[in-house]
């Protein structure tokens, strides 16, 4: 066993699995003492608030109760069910058992399993926002508020590229949901006091108290956007989705993951920042589709020997390694081996930080980068633009009568290959979906499969794949990159 196991804090039934002043104000109930304001200002960053370390006893006794009694309604339990095939039966292929009992009764059956996750409600309308992993592949999600009321939801948005998803409960019923507000997420300092409410091993709401053990964290899971907050506030499988959320009540991000040996918390928790969990939150309360900036050009980390070679007092920021034509970051004038030291102001350690920084900005924004060329460093403005839509004829599917009825396929452009780390002048098309039991799943494609060459014809586009693909032959020899490498089949037709 690994020294660190990553485990998604989301729980499967049946299974075995895994500051700022302290002013409480706003939720102040009887006989809870005000926290006075304390003149001790700490380090903050450059827009939050002064922090303060409590200074009596009094100040210690205080209670996260006022906290917990208004932000608890707006996190939810989330009851994902899933229909799986049940392994047959190890006497399935016994001729002497299946001449008694019939092949029938050795066929493989549904078997329905169910988990648990958390959510939190983000608008009053019945808007819940969850982990991707809590409710992907599931057939029927429902949630129950805090009171134990129920509700069947849909899911509106599922984003596996940021782990999130978001629900809408079916029928509302008349029923107002208590939503949570959002925090800046950027405002967070390592050491402010936060609170994790979710559903830890199906035991109930339950509230577990720690402070922000870092910011930025890389490297948890292999999502597209890593830059995580890191809390020592207990989670457990069960509280994925769930509400991590500050001082004033307001929610700083989404809980996630845990490292762990034993399945259990070790004070090792991560959180995704507010500030995506919004960006995904909103597409889900507007119906809209989630729309990313494209960068347009390939980055590295600045190590040490890099650093140094470029005069750089300490290793941090992201290199550009290779810029796509006509691209958004070739049109503000940047360049190969140009580093980009921060983005409006906020520091960019490595290139995960770099893009969540520009994930997070409108498209249309007009936003400031800091970039270090040779030894001088200047600013410049960047247009925070989408990647272009594919044209018309840069999609085909092929429908009938052929050996790859089933598969849909996209030509190749910059933006498409820079996602798929292919080279920016790479060709071929990428197989972008394949209908299930079709004859291109019988034949073995997957989806991301590129595909270079059909019978000796070179595929530079779609309507050179679809025209040859639709042809009658004996058999097929496809040339195609999966995972980074070129293999070559032979097909029968």
């Amino acid at each position: 066993m690994s020294l660190r196991t990553l485990v998604f804090s989301g729980l499967a039934v049946g299974l075995i699995a895994i500051g700022g002043t302290l002013a409480f104000s706003p939720w102040n109930a009887p006989g809870v003492a005000q926290v006075q304001q304390v003149e001790t200002p700490l380090q903050t960053s450059p827009s939050a608030e002064p922090r303060a370390v409590p200074q009596t006893q009094a100040q210690v006794q205080l209670s996260f109760a006022p906290i917990v009694q208004a932000v608890s309604p707006s996190v939810v339990n989330v009851y994902a069910t899933r229909i799986e095939a049940q392994s047959a039966s190890p006497f399935a292929s016994d001729p002497f058992f299946s001449r008694f009992f019939g092949d029938q009764y050795f066929q493989s059956r549904p078997r329905e399993s169910r988990s648990l996750g958390s959510g939190v409600v983000v608008d009053g309308s019945g808007v819940i926002l969850t982990n991707s992993h809590v409710i992907n592949g599931a057939t029927d999600v429902r949630i129950a508020l805090s009171d134990g009321r129920e509700f069947a939801v849909d899911t509106v948005v599922e984003d596996q590229q940021t782990d999130l998803a978001v629900l809408r409960v079916r029928d509302t019923r008349g029923v107002s949901f208590p939503a949570i507000s959002f925090a800046n997420s950027d405002d967070l300092l390592v050491g402010d006091l936060v609170l994790a409410i979710g559903n830890p091993f199906g035991v109930g709401q339950t509230v577990t108290s720690g402070i922000v053990s870092a910011l930025a964290r890389t490297g948890v899971e292999s999502s597209d956007y890593e830059f995580f907050i890191q809390t020592d506030a207990a989670i457990n499988p069960g509280n994925s989705g769930g509400a991590l959320v500050d001082m004033q009540g307001r929610l700083v991000g989404i809980n996630t993951a845990i490292y762990s040996q034993s399945g259990g918390s070790v004070g090792i928790g991560f959180a995704i920042p507010a500030n995506m969990a919004k960006l995904v939150a909103d597409a889900g309360v507007t119906g809209g589709q989630i729309v990313r900036p494209w960068f347009g050009a390939k980055m590295q980390a600045v190590d040490s020997g890099i650093a140094a070679s470029l005069g750089m007092d300490a290793p941090h920021g992201a290199l550009i390694t290779e810029v796509a034509p006509d691209g958004p970051a070739a049109r503000a004038g940047l360049q190969s081996g140009d580093v980009i030291l921060s983005v409006d102001g906020q520091r960019v350690d490595d290139p995960s930080a770099f893009n969540f920084r520009l994930a997070t900005k409108p498209i249309g924004q007009t936003t400031t980068l800091e970039r270090l060329r040779g030894t001088s460093t200047d600013t410049i403005d960047f247009l925070v633009e989408a990647a272009p839509a594919p044209a018309g004829d840069a999609i085909a599917t092929v429908s009938s009568g052929s050996r790859f009825s089933g598969v849909t396929i996209r030509q190749l452009d910059p933006a498409l290959a820079e996602a798929q780390n292919l080279p920016y002048d790479a060709t071929g098309v990428l197989i972008t979906a394949i209908e299930p039991n079709s004859p291109a799943d019988a034949m073995g494609l997957r989806v991301n499969d590129v595909i270079l060459a059909l019978n000796n014809v070179t595929i530079t586009d779609a309507n050179t794949f679809a025209e040859t693909a639709t042809q009658r032959v004996r058999t097929w020899q496809i040339i195609f990159q999966r995972d980074g490498r070129v293999s070559r089949a032979i097909v029968s037709g």
